[in-house]
């Protein structure tokens, strides 16, 4: 007799069951060797699959005396295996960074996760498995989504436990301190499996929120403070081949649901998901308004079609207007293969576009209001004291001037309340990643505190830590921490306080 524990596993390994093609046709493995871009090294990944350790780190300016915890970052470590590379950038394994930053002077450690993908493939010396923007040619049988969970787009820290994310599949519990992997993660028995995506949001009361998409079919988690289950509800309804983010104010969920299918005809006959995704613009994107108080429906409305990958934060007044702000992609950049051609060590014949938009959504009059903003930006962050609520700041990394090469080169804050902008720009040979508004212990008011974010220095080949003023970024960075060698370019992080 099928339960409906049953029911909801079948259903999330359905998108799995199609990931076996016979051949490869198009987006399969590279064999060129990798281009000499060098701003693109760090996307080489790490041949070996090793971890690596360094201690006593060099430290160059002041560090603050009240900023003490550590840095946990993750993103695509293991691009190659026996000659062959993965094609995108979303498909390396995850390798999740440590860096203790404080009282007990400065270290780094990172520590691939042990995934039962990755365990195989190592043991195996070359892929085994298909991944999400290359058609690997399965050699394992494919059973559910966790058989090819990467755990390689994020961190979350809840409860005193330390997860690695992925969109696809289930969080990977890792040791906070030796970072160690301790296995999945199941939230409940009739959960086991469920996609849980990387862009949890967490409200300044330790509540989590959550979302997994699959199947036509959208979960929603709410996790109390101490990590335990609080309430989950399975909504039926058509759902973008890939959603990758949503956002939260007081009273709601929203998402914005992209025109992008999944055409499962083309996944069987030998493509990857990313090369079987067809945009729909004419569709447009549907806005998804979930009110938290029951996880009903309360609005659908829609807008032209975008593609968002993430947002920054947003809030509602109490009387149904909701205002928020996210990122614009570039889908021809994504589905393309211009992304991608950095992977390789070449760079684009073009950049996409990546900019602010800041949205304002009327429900009781079912009206939209969309504001562009010029700046090229990405990951963008706001203070974790004013999620969900309401906010003036959001900061990011960008792109400025006519910088050569790839990636983003200074750091920004934009002031919503005036529509100004403070940055600071690198030179030229730097590229920087994911910036986190960490705040100042005893301080209340928004942004009072130090953003700290890592880069690439391209004419050193080494990676570094920088720790500003979030309150004055254009005075330069406080303090530098520098690595003996260089880590993969990765997607996002947290910050736990000692």
């Amino acid at each position: 007799m099928l339960t409906r524990r049953s029911l909801l596993q079948a259903a999330a390994a359905l998108p799995v069951a199609a990931l076996a093609p016979a051949w490869a046709t198009g987006d399969g493995l590279v064999r060129t060797p990798f281009g000499s871009a060098p701003e693109l090294q760090p996307l080489r990944g790490w041949l070996d699959g090793q971890d690596r350790l360094a201690e006593g780190l060099r430290l160059q300016g002041r560090w603050p005396a009240e900023l003490r915890g550590t840095l946990y970052r993750n993103g695509p470590g293991l691009m190659e295996r026996a000659g062959q590379r993965y094609r995108h950038w979303f498909d390396g394994d995850g390798l999740v960074q440590a860096w203790q930053l404080g009282a007990q002077g400065f270290s780094h450690q990172a520590r691939f996760v042990r995934t039962p993908k990755f365990v195989a493939e190592q043991e195996a010396g070359e892929f085994l498995l298909p991944a999400f923007g290359t058609a690997v040619p399965a050699k394992r049988p494919l059973r559910r989504s966790d058989d090819v969970n990467t755990a390689n787009t994020s961190v979350m820290l809840q409860g005193g436990r330390l997860y690695a994310l992925w969109e696809g599949g289930s969080a990977t519990e890792l040791d906070p301190q030796s970072l160690h992997t301790k296995g999945l993660q199941t939230w409940a028995p009739e959960l086991q499996g469920m996609p849980f995506s990387a862009h949890p949001k967490r409200e300044p009361d330790g509540r989590l929120w959550n979302f997994g998409s699959f199947g036509g079919k959208l979960v929603i988690y709410e996790i109390d403070a101490a990590g335990g289950l609080k309430r989950w509800k399975l909504l039926d309804m058509a759902v973008p081949a890939m959603l990758h983010d949503f956002v939260i104010t007081e009273r709601f969920l929203v998402f914005l649901l992209p025109p992008l299918r999944l055409d499962l005809a083309a996944v069987k006959a030998g493509r990857s998901m990313v090369g079987a995704m067809r945009w729909q613009a004419e569709q447009g994107n549907r806005v998804l308004v979930i009110d938290k108080a029951d996880l009903s429906v309360r609005a659908q409305l829609q807008m032209p079609a975008e593609l968002v990958f993430h947002f920054g934060n947003a809030w509602d007044d109490g009387q149904g207007v909701i205002r928020l702000d996210y990122v614009h992609g570039d889908i021809d950049e994504f589905l393309d293969g211009r992304f991608n051609s950095v992977v390789q060590g070449q760079r684009p014949s073009s950049v996409g576009e990546s900019g602010p938009r800041l949205l304002r959504i009327d429900l009781p009059r079912q009206r939209l209001d969309l504001v562009k903003r010029e700046e090229t930006t990405e990951f963008p962050q706001v203070d974790p004291r004013v999620v969900a609520r309401r906010y003036r700041y959001v900061y990011a990394p960008a792109r400025h001037g006519r910088a050569p090469g790839w990636g983003f080169n200074a750091v920004q804050r934009l002031d919503l309340e005036r529509g100004a902008v403070e940055r600071f720009v690198f030179p030229s040979e730097v590229v920087i990643e994911e910036q986190l508004l960490v705040p100042k212990p005893g301080s209340r008011r928004e942004g009072q505190g130090w953003l700290l974010g890592t880069g690439f220095d391209v004419a050193r080949q080494r990676s570094f830590c920088t720790v500003f003023d979030a309150e004055a970024l254009s005075a330069g960075p406080l303090a530098t921490v520098w690595l003996p060698y260089w880590v993969p370019l990765g997607f996002h992080g947290a910050f736990v306080p000692a």
